[in-house]
């Protein structure tokens, strides 16, 4: 059989006196007007409650410090986020300054140098940007595609068929799968069908 718990009996809670006053409000929870055991009770829930509101105390300032602490490293990684393209673009800035202190020096075999020396730089870009995620757009040969290409003329053409990339004029890129900069292009268009 169950051991029933005691019931505790409501405490009547007189209306607070016209200035808000609640000053008889301890004198009705005093000792003589409750018996021990719900006095044991009350303490035991106001103990529980003080350790329930000092919990949720501590609760909110690690959440604060939380929150804080995670908007700091989001402002350090935005101010951030390009060291890495960074450290790979140094040697090709200081490749450039090489060529550029061989072509003033320059000499019989300076300018095969030079232009040698430019083309191993323009391929040590391109591998860093490529590191870094840049996609470059081919789209000679290509079918016209608005959402890649951006079309600033059309050109009849007998040999590439209508809506074809007839020419590049500038080169597009992405980032990943977000396009950066369309590629500049001319679509083929069929010649004018000619009457006998």
């Amino acid at each position: 059989m169950k051991k029933s718990e005691p019931s505790i009996p409501p405490v009547a809670v007189p209306e607070p006196a016209e200035g808000g006053d609640d000053a008889n409000l301890p004198a009705l929870i005093a000792p003589g007007n409750v018996a021990p055991e719900q006095l044991e009770e009350l303490k035991t829930r106001a103990a529980k409650a003080d350790e329930n509101w000092e919990r949720l105390l501590r609760t909110t300032a690690d959440f604060d410090n939380f929150k804080k602490r995670a908007a700091r490293e989001r402002q350090e990684a935005i101010k951030f986020a390009n060291e890495s393209l960074m450290q790979k673009l140094i040697p090709v800035l200081d490749n450039f300054e090489m060529a550029l202190a061989a072509a003033q020096s320059s000499s019989a075999d300076g300018l095969q140098s030079l232009a040698e020396g430019v083309t191993m730089i323009h391929s040590q870009l391109r591998q860093a940007l490529a590191d870094a995620g840049l996609e470059e757009l081919i789209a000679t040969d290509q079918g016209f595609d608005p959402n890649l290409h951006e079309a600033v003329s059309q050109q009849e053409s007998g040999e590439v068929a209508e809506g074809q990339v007839l020419q590049q004029l500038r080169k597009g890129y992405k980032l990943r799968d977000r396009l950066l900069r369309p590629a500049t292009v001319i679509v083929a268009k069929a010649p004018p069908a000619s009457s006998k």
